[in-house]
């Protein structure tokens, strides 16, 4: 993508007067140098008219920005003093033991530590590392330790040691190595993650393949010195968007919220030391930009935060995910439907724009604001406004550079491999709003043989509202600026196009999940005192069951899973896996049985659920093969319910 935003940029001058923006080329050159524009009609291509959408869009929010005159409080974005970005990344990974006065102290610590991947590791040390200089020169009375010693920690800390210890000049994944020998070794848990993280040798690269079960940091390395890096480096056509295929996993694709809230906090903290590893790696500086708190607006509709918004309307919609006015907007969008000729493209008239603004303000709670004088564009203008006039992007501050410095990335798997990660790590609150908004603008790309909007106008008119945020309107020389239009417009394509892919926890932070939760649990158990807690309650436990045990809770046999749902019936069933049960059929079975509880549900609000084990609840996909998910997680129990009950 950065290829031919170069080339626009070496032949076009962009001249800004009262805010409209044109293009010229220097006649001094020769017409031929100029490159040649594909004006096809395919969604795919970007143009010179799908750029002057992006131009008069800008126009457009500088217009409204002037008309409206509201009072906006400026986000000021700190500047890090030395050593404090990699310090505040260390806290938001979980890992701020690994400094301070309470350095090596924490259980978690070591066991997160001990699943990380090769690159991770890596990541992970520089980021120590910059922090320990950082405070030895400030003299501060602690000292914060090399990661190699707290990897020599955890090996030290084993019950069985294989020889001496190593010495000092160990390589960090050396003695990662040693911490995950207890993991490894056991053969109830085998994950499918080596060490070496390798390319399968008998399967082609396929350019549509996203493997998400091998760290995509480690896939960037090991195609980084490759013949195959070499070749494919900076040879991308950047019109065209591939279709990237994810490959089927039989042990069940997760999606964002299949997860129990532990298990995505974990998460959280290894999305983004992957995303670090893999910037690292591509040689893209990864910095998390940090906002000063201001007063914010605490009550209304535009201007608000959305944490305010959900808890307020919250109170008026228990459970409600996206802010009340946001869905409303969209809905008014579709009620007039999607066919009109420039959607979201051509704005509603500015002044009665900002009338319907504050007449909302007054009287959309209140339930007496007249949604059938709303037009369908002024409702689409309404829309973007509320979007730009978030106190933080909803891109978030933090995040926001990051998403923007996906263009910058060598490749278009590593793009979206980086975007998946960005996505995982935005608030909940931001993430279900983005979902949303980009399902809302498929569907306007799904009918733009009427509305004329292909998925680069829709791009193109959509970037500036997202990634032009008022709070950090930092001023760039014309070309930057020009570099960041069409770089942005692509980022925008590219979560609109592959929302479906984006939404995805990749399976290999799954199974470090899994990792992780595996070597919890066996540290636990060699605490002494949680032993003698735990004789004491199976012996409670056995005594019961001698006195209530019914042939129903006789043990399940060997290749039997006995599954339950408790919410809604008080039948278990006991399920002979087969290797082609799926997850579908097993949820089939429970809602054909005769109980009224049951009839009364439908397919598509009942799950099956993998519940303890190494993952805390996870909610199974249809396609999941029970067989292969039972072999990961053999002591799982498996619960029919409702999502999110």
């Amino acid at each position: 993508m950065v290829t031919v935003v170069t080339k626009l940029v070496h032949y076009l001058h962009l001249s800004r007067r009262s805010g409209q923006y044109t293009m010229n080329h220097d006649n001094s050159k020769k017409s031929t140098e100029r490159p040649q524009m594909d004006r096809s009609s395919s969604q795919d291509s970007l143009d010179e008219l799908s750029m002057d959408d992006y131009w008069k869009e800008l126009e457009n929010i500088h217009e409204t920005s002037k008309n409206n005159h509201r009072d906006q409080e400026v986000v000021v974005v700190k500047e890090p003093d030395e050593g404090e970005l990699e310090e505040e990344w260390l806290k938001e990974a979980g890992l701020s033991n690994l400094f301070g006065e309470s350095t090596g102290d924490s259980l978690d610590s070591m066991v997160f530590l001990s699943t990380l991947t090769r690159t991770q590791t890596a990541a992970v040390q520089k980021r120590v590392e910059t922090v320990s200089q950082t405070l030895r020169k400030k003299n501060k009375p602690y000292q914060v330790p090399d990661v190699r010693d707290i990897f020599r920690q955890q090996s030290d800390s084993k019950e069985k040691v294989s020889g001496e210890s190593e010495p000092s000049s160990v390589t960090a994944r050396e003695n990662k190595n040693e911490a995950q020998d207890e993991v490894k070794d056991d053969p109830e848990f085998n994950l499918g993650i080596s060490e070496k993280t390798t390319l399968p040798e008998d399967v082609p690269v396929s350019e549509t393949d996203i493997n998400l079960e091998i760290s995509f940091a480690e896939q960037a390395a090991n195609l980084k010195d490759s013949s195959i890096g070499k070749m494919c480096k900076g040879k991308e056509d950047d019109t065209l968007l591939p279709n990237f295929r994810l490959p089927k996993d039989k042990t069940g694709t997760t999606k964002i919220g299949d997860l129990a809230p532990q298990d995505m906090k974990k998460v959280y903290s290894l999305a983004l030391i992957e995303l670090t590893a893999l910037y690292d790696l591509l040689g893209t500086e990864f910095k998390q930009q940090k906002a000063i708190k201001i007063k914010m607006k605490d009550s209304g509709l535009f201007g608000v935060p959305l944490s305010v918004l959900l808890e307020q309307d919250q109170k008026k919609v228990p459970g409600t995910r996206i802010p009340l006015i946001f869905h409303k907007l969209i809905s008014q969008i579709e009620e007039a439907r999607l066919d009109t000729e420039g959607l979201l493209r051509i704005p509603g008239v500015a002044a009665r724009v900002k009338s319907l603004c504050q007449e909302l303000e007054a009287k959309f709670y209140e339930g007496t604001f007249n949604w059938e004088s709303v037009k369908q564009h002024d409702a689409a203008s309404l829309l973007k406004l509320f979007i730009r006039e978030l106190p933080q992007p909803l891109l978030t501050v933090e995040y926001l550079k990051a998403f923007q410095d996906v263009q910058n990335l060598p490749t278009k798997k590593h793009q979206l491999q980086a975007l998946n990660l960005l996505v995982l790590l935005l608030p909940e609150a931001n993430r279900d709003t983005l979902k949303i908004l980009l399902e809302f603008l498929q569907r306007v790309i799904d009918h733009r043989d009427k509305n004329k909007m292909t998925l680069n106008n829709v791009a193109m008119v959509m970037a500036p509202n997202l990634f032009t945020f008022h709070g950090l309107g930092s001023k760039t020389i014309e070309q930057s600026e020009f570099v960041m239009a069409a770089g942005t417009a692509n980022v925008m394509r590219f979560m609109i196009k592959y929302q479906k892919l984006l939404w995805t926890i990749p399976k290999f932070i799954v199974n470090q999940v899994r990792k992780q939760n595996t070597a919890s649990q066996k540290k636990e158990k060699k605490d002494k005192a949680m032993k003698k807690l735990l004789k004491k309650m199976a012996y409670d436990k056995e005594k019961h069951e001698k006195q209530d045990k019914s042939p129903n809770d006789a043990d399940v046999p060997q290749g039997v899973i006995r599954v339950q749902a408790p919410h809604l019936s008080k039948v278990s069933m006991a399920i002979q896996l087969t290797e082609e049960l799926k997850a579908s059929d097993i949820v089939a079975r429970f809602l054909s049985q005769k109980s009224g509880v049951v009839q009364a549900l439908k397919k598509e609000e009942v799950f099956l659920y993998e519940i303890g084990g190494n993952i805390g609840e996870r909610c199974l996909d249809d396609d999941t093969y029970m067989k292969d998910l039972y072999q990961l997680n053999p002591n799982a129990e498996w619960v029919i319910k409702c999502k999110h009950s």
